[in-house]
């Protein structure tokens, strides 16, 4: 797979939205750096393998890139996945339609801790300076999900960066359906400035401690 898989008509460039991101990330990775660090020493003992985990998403124009994300899972879980919806049509059945599992037996004790917090997400805010991610933006899928979900609202979706938050995480975070996820990123397309983006910040904020229904 080349490094880009899909071109929109146009790419959205706003000025003001990267200045943003470049300072408020910049100030996230000085602020929260004990925890940074914190967190993967944890996440090295415990998994005896490194901290981040690193996965191709679909970037803005289609541009693939690898996004950051402290491990949550055990060693092997990717193949491990493919083992389980095998053995249970159920599970098969409940990925295919959310891309998630509310039970998943891959996770680690500490990877639970940090998907309820949401801390898993911290290193994406190297990301965000390198460009790969925004802020506030739509969700960053992993490629095949282009074609298996997202489709035709991905002319639309990949003519911005994805964002570290959004929309649909303080919509209503793992409770949506997909089509409910795809639904607020489009909403947020249409209705995007940089007041949307600070109010979605702010809403966020509150979720990191309010670990119902997240997973």
């Amino acid at each position: 797979m080349g490094s880009q898989i899909y071109l929109p008509h146009s790419i959205k460039h706003i000025p003001s939205k990267r200045i943003f991101d470049i300072l408020f990330s910049g100030l996230v990775i000085v602020l929260l750096s004990p925890i940074f660090l914190s967190l993967a020493l944890i996440s090295i003992l415990s998994t005896s393998s490194s901290p981040i985990y690193c996965q191709k998403r679909v970037g803005r124009g289609g541009k693939l890139f690898t996004c950051y994300k402290f491990r949550t899972m055990r060693r092997g879980a990717d193949q491990e996945l493919e083992e389980l919806l095998q053995r249970d049509p159920a599970l098969k059945e409940e990925w295919l339609a959310t891309r998630k599992l509310r039970r998943d037996p891959r996770i680690t004790r500490l990877g639970r801790f940090l998907r309820q917090s949401s801390l898993d997400e911290l290193p994406q805010f190297f990301n965000v300076l390198k460009g790969d991610l925004s802020v506030v933006g739509p969700r960053a899928v992993v490629p095949d999900e282009i074609e298996s979900h997202v489709q035709k609202n991905a002319k639309e979706i990949l003519k911005i960066r994805p964002g570290v938050t959004g929309l649909w995480q303080v919509s209503g975070r793992s409770d949506l359906s997909y089509h409910g996820r795809i639904s607020f990123d489009m909403a947020y397309l249409e209705r995007r400035n940089l007041l949307m983006d600070l109010k979605i910040v702010f809403k966020t904020v509150p979720l990191l401690f309010n670990w119902r229904g997240a997973y």
